[in-house]
């Protein structure tokens, strides 16, 4: 039998369905899971961004691949935005045996840039937790200054308006923007005035920091956090470097299995380019994979 691919809907919260793209190969037998988690800051983005190459490399490898939606800020805060990752998480493991051949007891989350970062929170905040987590240039800590204050590099593009911010996103809830790239004019309103926690996480990082501890996968390390694979280019001027740096000291203190791949002079979204570092780079994913699920 050949590739099976199937759209679903793994929770509707009002008149919002909340929907995953589900490959797999279709013959039959269970195989591990892939749950890959799309970027975008928790403002844009959908299911449907993951590369076909890239989705390629997995499916080829055995695995089957639930890419997902979840809803997005503003209009969504942050922890309705955790929950939805509790969600398709525990969906993928009660629906995902009969309706695709999942096996619930081997799955592992994988995320680029906010995906990364959800990714790591999968690492700690969820009941049953992934075997492995891959993160692509994602981050740890989401009150530093890098995100609560306003940003140097984006500061150097025109100026956008609160009025034009607001215009670019609604008040019903979301999951899914493909087409409305208008979505990116609010994250750079919240990049050039440092306002991204406040209105992704509903919280004051300078007057409330206490209730953004849940939501830093950096500060909830412990022993047993899942084997972890750590991607980022050293001149990221999106999420930097550091993040992962930081992310991958945590690890190392609370003396869990890790590794950080870092992609010399590679910036955000190294991995759209191509060629032998990052052929290299997945070739190593791979092997991270197979050695905590296969």
């Amino acid at each position: 039998m050949g590739l099976s691919t199937r759209t679903c809907t793994y929770k509707v919260v009002g008149d919002c369905k909340i929907q995953a793209d589900v490959y797999a190969a279709g013959d039959g037998g269970l195989h591990p899971v892939v749950i890959w988690i799309h970027g975008g800051a928790l403002i844009m983005g959908h299911r449907g961004n993951i590369a076909g190459w890239q989705r390629g490399i997995y499916l080829d490898a055995g695995y089957t691949v639930v890419s997902i939606d979840y809803r997005l800020a503003p209009e969504a805060k942050l922890p309705a935005i955790i929950q939805d990752v509790h969600d398709v998480f525990r969906w993928v493991r009660e629906a995902g045996p009969p309706l695709f051949d999942a096996d619930p007891t081997r799955i592992a989350a994988i995320g680029h840039s906010a995906g990364g970062y959800l990714a790591l929170m999968a690492g700690f905040c969820l009941e049953a937790r992934p075997k492995a987590v891959v993160s692509f240039y994602g981050y740890g800590d989401i009150i530093a200054p890098w995100y609560s204050r306003p940003d140097p590099f984006y500061c150097r593009q025109p100026l956008v308006t609160k009025e034009e911010a607001c215009q670019a996103v609604g008040q019903t809830c979301v999951s899914g923007t493909p087409g409305q790239h208008d979505r990116w004019r609010f994250y750079l309103y919240c990049r050039q005035q440092g306002l991204w926690p406040r209105q992704v996480a509903g919280y004051d990082p300078d007057t409330e920091p206490a209730a953004f501890h849940p939501f830093c996968p950096v500060r909830n390390v412990t022993q047993d956090y899942p084997p972890t694979l750590l991607l980022h280019g050293d001149q990221d001027t999106d999420v930097p470097y550091e993040q992962s740096v930081m992310m991958a000291e945590a690890l190392a203190q609370a003396g869990v299995e890790h590794e950080l791949i870092t992609i010399p002079n590679g910036g955000h979204g190294f991995d759209g380019s191509g060629g032998p570092v990052v052929a290299d780079a997945f070739d190593r994913v791979l092997s991270f994979l197979d050695a905590h699920l296969q």
